[in-house]
């Protein structure tokens, strides 16, 4: 499914038709050995599927530039040694389906060098692809590049929504499409699988992108396939 002219929805990720660029977001490789340290004892398996997932995408897609659009990793002041070996990981199976990775800071990302670093690749706080400016979405970037841009792709939110019937409530990870100052905005889900995100019908909101009336945005759920479940508005 298309969610704007030449981008389409691929699992949690888009792809840019035109530009043959694949965008995955906030993986937030680490996560479970996070929550294992605090207490919180979950099997690992998190890094498995998501790894399966990825590659089933890039099998398909095989794009020639892949962006990851903020937080790869979880932890916030060290690089855990699950985080080393799960990232160097995902970036080689990245780089045995495409020419070029693409790593944007998200605010998870303050000790991502060492690994970049690595894997001989840059890190941005964002790219301007023909009329796509791309960031993580923790902060507003209004350069000369933005400027020139007619829509805006961001990650950092994780928004999803809960759905109720009478008793019963489920929550599922979703695209969003709004505007933001004129132009189109996206915002992607994340990528990583143990969280389902932030309800935006109920939660306070994270990216300043998002610091505005929602009604007219349109919402994207992700399970099987992709649902149009249209206006924000008539999900209150």
């Amino acid at each position: 499914m298309q969610i704007s002219k030449g981008i389409e929805l691929v699992d949690l990720c888009l792809y840019l038709k035109k530009e043959k660029v694949l965008v995955i977001p906030d993986m937030h490789l680490g996560f479970e050995e996070a929550l294992n340290k605090k207490g919180v004892l979950i099997p690992r398996v998190q890094f498995k599927d998501t790894k399966e997932r990825l590659e089933k995408i890039l099998k398909i897609y095989q794009a020639y530039r892949v962006v990851i659009i903020g937080d790869l990793k979880h932890e916030f002041g060290t690089i855990s040694s699950t985080e080393w070996k799960h990232t160097l990981e995902i970036l080689d199976l990245i780089e045995s389906y495409s020419k070029e990775i693409i790593l944007l800071k998200g605010n998870h990302d303050t000790i991502l060098a060492p690994i970049a670093h690595k894997k001989n690749l840059k890190i941005l706080d964002f790219i301007l692809i023909e009329e796509n400016f791309l960031c993580h979405g923790d902060l507003i970037l209004e350069n000369e590049e933005f400027k020139k841009a007619k829509r805006i792709i961001i990650g950092h939110e994780h928004p999803a929504i809960t759905l109720r019937e009478k008793a019963k409530a489920e929550t599922y990870k979703c695209f969003l499409k709004g505007s933001f100052k004129g132009k189109e905005l996206i915002v992607m889900p994340s990528f990583n699988i143990l969280t389902t995100g932030t309800n935006i019908l109920k939660q306070k909101l994270l990216s300043p992108f998002l610091d505005q009336d929602l009604d007219n945005f349109e919402v994207f759920i992700i399970e099987n396939k992709v649902y149009n479940f249209g206006k924000v508005k008539h999900l209150l």
